[in-house]
Formats: structure tokens, sequence, C-alpha cells
């Protein structure tokens, strides 16, 4: 997909429909009118999910010594969400539609232009009565008889069956309002006058136990990442580790979003990776180093030091996160929001969003946080239970300090806390006795947080991966040419086998020899029907990188130098090589892995 498709609809209904199509994503429920807001994933798409999840997971966790893995619950207790903030600050600014009490975010409200329609109220046969001054904008270019069946349509369906029938609703005392342009004072849906912003909490609701009071009261999670912080300590003392150390997990999350759009972008049930990585606070790097390494244009930043502090360690993860997008097909089009000190929430010192082309725009597509020590902290008061770690490092370090040495690092905190953008300053108290547990060699650590969301992840490999050419045969015949170009790592279906013909046996049997040789060590596609070149095209347009035929220069027929060989077909380039079968799985596995 290139930049210029960009806001492109016509596309986006192109790639719903080859997700549909080809059974990479299904609308939830959809046989009884769907669910909003929730996808489930179909063959291609689970495998496409999985690849991606792998993906993740082998460079986080495989490919690094200082990673762990976690698979925590989706059900927790409920105290966790208050310590987290979630209960009572989880909500985004909502909006509600005065006709049909819809809601939407207040943020989403595109500007819009017309003339403000006014009723007094509606009434129908059945004796139904709306008693209240209803506000519809009537849309530029927009018929008056359109607008009042739309108006009848709406209020009959939020009514009920006590309405009765649409056409019948009357609508009173019609009256016409100003002219109106730019304005963010209607619903983009109904129209309708939308009200005050207010909050709107997210979270969805459950209960543990049979009773079903407020008691029982739980949150199906809205993210993974309190699960790993309140696991922190059990992780680390289990496990023998050293700060810096991450843990990191892959699960579903679910947030109850008034208006989930474009598709999987923004859903109310999804899938989150996340990485905590926890750190040494800059002043206990200071101590045990001397100094904490300042980042300047060009730094290397391919192996961890050990006086980094949080801003190159930060920087550290943006980097990583970079390679990993490029290792599956996304680097060329990646762009970076440094978030300003007004976008920060309070306790963050800085967050980087990894953008993404998208049909619908750039968006995005992860997000990498430094984030101090709050989640911590805030899971150690409320929870009475330290969060704290020892370093014997730390100590010894601290224990050959001057006791000038320790009050100048003492009044360099002050002076930092003092000139905070965000948040109210640390007691001079509070700091003093924090230096005083950190010279012992005991602190909470600090953490980088990269979250990314694999629907998110899978719908951008699918849309960049869409590509449409036009191909016109010797009659002057055109037709559309669909491919989705995967990278071959996270490509559902690695290779497709074809023998030649099918009505040949002996065909057929090397083909499946072939299929059950590599079937074991990546996913295959065994195909016999259609001419071969519509069988490279069905294999083309879900994303398969490599097809293998089988031909009568394998069966030997050709010469004995081609028997026991196979064309192995390039989906990208469409160029075809000869390749002994003996040497195919160790090739193909190269170029997939």
């Amino acid at each position: 997909m290139s930049t210029d498709a960009k806001n492109n609809t016509a596309l986006m209904e192109k790639i719903v429909s080859l997700c549909k199509r080809r059974g990479f994503i299904f609308q939830s429920s959809e046989i009884y009118g769907g669910c909003g807001g929730v996808w489930d994933y179909g063959p291609l798409g689970a495998e496409l999910k999985r690849n991606l999840r792998n993906a993740w997971w082998t460079t986080m966790t495989r490919e690094r010594e200082d990673v762990l893995g976690l698979d925590a619950s989706i059900l927790m207790n409920p105290a966790i969400w208050k310590a987290s903030g979630h209960v009572d600050t989880f909500a985004d600014l909502m909006r509600e539609c005065s006709l049909t009490n819809k809601r939407v975010r207040a943020d989403h409200v595109d500007p819009q232009e017309g003339v403000i329609m006014n009723y007094t109220g509606a009434e129908a046969p059945t004796g139904w009565k709306l008693d209240r001054v209803i506000s519809v904008l009537m849309k530029k270019g927009e018929h008056i008889e359109s607008l009042r069946k739309r108006v009848r349509t709406l209020i009959a369906s939020n009514a009920g069956e006590a309405a009765g029938k649409p056409e019948e609703i009357v609508l009173l005392g019609e009256a016409k309002g100003d002219t109106v342009e730019k304005s963010i004072d209607f619903h983009p849906e109904t129209g309708g006058a939308l009200g005050p912003a207010r909050p709107f909490n997210l979270m969805l609701k459950t209960y543990l136990g049979p009773t079903a009071t407020e008691d029982d009261v739980t949150y199906l999670r809205p993210e993974t990442a309190q699960a790993i912080f309140a696991q922190f300590k059990n992780v680390f003392d289990s496990n023998r580790m050293k700060v810096p150390f991450g843990i990191c997990q892959i699960g579903k999350a679910f947030r109850n979003e008034v208006t989930p759009k474009n598709f999987t972008f923004r859903s109310r049930e999804f899938e989150q990776m996340e990485l905590e990585f926890f750190i040494k606070p800059d002043e206990a790097v200071e101590i045990i180093s001397g100094e904490v390494a300042q980042w300047s244009e060009g730094a290397d930043l391919s192996e961890p030091q050990a006086n980094w502090g949080w801003d190159l360690w930060h920087r550290y993860w943006v980097d990583q996160r970079t390679k990993f997008y490029d290792s599956i097909g996304l680097g060329g089009v990646l762009e970076y929001y440094w978030q300003t000190p007004e976008d920060l929430a309070h306790y963050a010192r800085a967050c980087v969003d990894i953008l993404c082309d998208f049909p619908f725009g750039t968006e995005e597509l992860e997000g990498i946080a430094a984030r101090g020590e709050f989640d911590l902290s805030q899971h150690q008061k409320h929870s009475g239970k330290t969060q704290e770690v020892f370093d014997e490092e730390l100590k010894n370090a601290a224990a050959k300090l001057t006791a000038e040495q320790k009050e100048a690092l003492i009044q360099k905190r002050l002076a930092a806390e003092q000139a905070k953008v965000k948040g109210e300053p640390m007691p001079e108290a509070d700091v003093r006795a924090w230096f005083e547990r950190l010279f012992k060699g005991n602190y909470v650590p600090h953490v980088i947080e990269p979250s990314a969301g694999l629907d998110r992840m899978a719908l951008a490999i699918i849309a960049n991966a869409f590509n449409e050419t036009e191909k016109v045969d010797d009659k002057g015949k055109k037709e559309i040419i669909t491919v989705l170009r995967f990278h071959p790592r996270v490509a559902p279906i690695k290779v497709g086998v074809f023998p030649l013909l099918k009505n040949k046996p002996e065909l057929v049997a090397k083909a499946r020899e072939v299929y059950a040789l590599l079937k074991k060590h990546m996913n295959c596609f065994y195909d016999e029907t259609a001419s071969i070149g519509r069988r490279y095209a069905r294999q083309d347009e879900v994303g398969t990188p490599f097809g293998i035929t089988i031909d009568f220069e394998t069966l030997g027929e050709k010469g004995p130098e081609l028997q026991d060989t196979v064309t192995l077909r390039h989906r990208d380039g469409g160029e075809q090589e000869r390749v002994k079968i003996s040497d195919l799985l160790p090739k193909l596995l190269a170029a997939v892995s």
C-alpha cells in the first residue's frame, strides 16, 4: 500500500472484502447480525496472528537473556485497577445524542455544516409521545423530506415497538434554526444535537461469585501491563534476576469502546503484546558508574551499557522495536511522534508513538513510554507489599560516597522535583527518606514500556501487503490481479505445492511426497485443481511467498540431470528456478525464518 492511499475508503473496502472472502477476518456473530467492535479470525487470519505472536515472542525472549515471559489471568482482583488509576481515570470524554442516546467520543466529532431543524416533540397513532425538544442538523445538500424520514426512523428505532411504524410518527412544531459551519455539536451519524462532554469509563464489568452484587464486581482487564506489575516480585524472586531485566506477555484485553472503527483497528476485544523493562533509577546508575550517559545524535544503541539512564534505555527500545518492524516487512511505512510535555501523563518522562500508514490515515501502531517508578510504587502503596529490590553493587558503591557527595545527589533531585512541569513535587522529607533507602541498596525499579496491539499489527501487515495490478491478456481483456506481498516470516502459508497435472498419478504421488516433507516444518498448501497459472494466482492473493511445481522434469522424463528437481516460483518477482528436492527444506526454512 503506497502512502497516497491514505484516507482511501475504496481501498479499505477492498481489504475488508478480501479478508472475508479468503478467510482472514470475519465479523463476530455475523449470522445473528454481528457483535459491534468484535472480530473473529479465520484460518488464514489465525495463522497470520500466530506468526506475528511467535515473531514478537522470539524477538523478546528467545533472542535475549534479559526478558522473561508471563501468561497472566484476564480476571484479577479489582483492587489492582483501583491502584493503577483505571477505576477513577480510565475514561474517554463522551457526548450523547439527544435524539437516540448514542454516545460518541468528544474528540471524534468532525466539523459539519448545515441547517439546524428544531422539533417540539413527536407522537404516533399508538398513543406514544415524545415530550421534549429535538434539534437535528440537516446537512448541506440534504432534502427536508429526507431529513424528516431519517428523524422518524431514528425515533422509532430508539423507542421500540411503542412508537409503531416509523412512517406513522408525526413530528411536532418543526422550525428552522440557524445555519452552522464547522460545528462539532451534532452526532456524526444521527445528526442529533450532542449534549455536554462527560467521562465514560471504558472498563467492562463482570461479577465473581454467584450473588452478582456490587461487592462482587470485577473487570475484564483493559490492558495486560498491570498483571506484570502485580507479579513483578514473584518473577524477580523466583528467577534470580538482576535489574535491568524485563517481563513480557501477550494476551487479550477489553475496552468498552463507544465508537469502535476502522475494521479491527479500534475494537472492544483485542490482543496486546507488552513488555515492562525494569531499570535502575538514574541516581543509582550515577552512584555505581560515576555518571549517567547522555544522549547525542549518532550514539551507539546496539549494546546496552552499565551507565545508561532512563533516556538511553528509552531510545534503545525505540530502536529495538523499529528493527522488529523492519524484520516483518513494515520498516518502510513507519513514522514517529515524540510526545510533547503537554501530551505526557504526569508520571511519564517520555513517550514515542510509532505510527504506521493505513488506508484511513497514519495511526499509532505502538507506544513506547518511560513511566518512571509510578506503576510499582502505586501497587506498593495500595497493597502494602514492598516492590523494592536490593542491589548489592549499589550498596557497596554508596558506602564509598562522602557525606558531601550524598548531599549533592539529594540537592540535584530536589531541584528536579521543583522543576516538574506536571504533578506535585515530592516533599523534601520524602526525597531524603528515599535516598536513605537508596544508599542502603534499595529502590523501586523504573520501567520502559513498549506496548503494541496485535490486531493493529495484523491489519497493518495486511494493508501494507495489499497490491493490485492490471493485467491484459492476448485478447485485450483486462483483469485486476490482487497480491498480498507478505514478508515470508509472517505469511500465513509459506509454500504452495502443485502437481503440474492432476490426472497423472506419478506427478500427484511425487507432489504429495514433497508436501509431506515440508508440512511438518512450515504451513503448506496442496492444490491440484485448475490451471497452474490459476493456482499461482490463488496463492498470490493470500500472500504465499513460494510455489513448488512438480512437473515431468521432476520425473526424469527430460533427462536424468533434472530428475528429483522441482520448479520453485517466487511470488514477488515471478522468477522460477530448479531446485533439488533434497535442498528444498533448508532453502525454504532459511527464507521464511
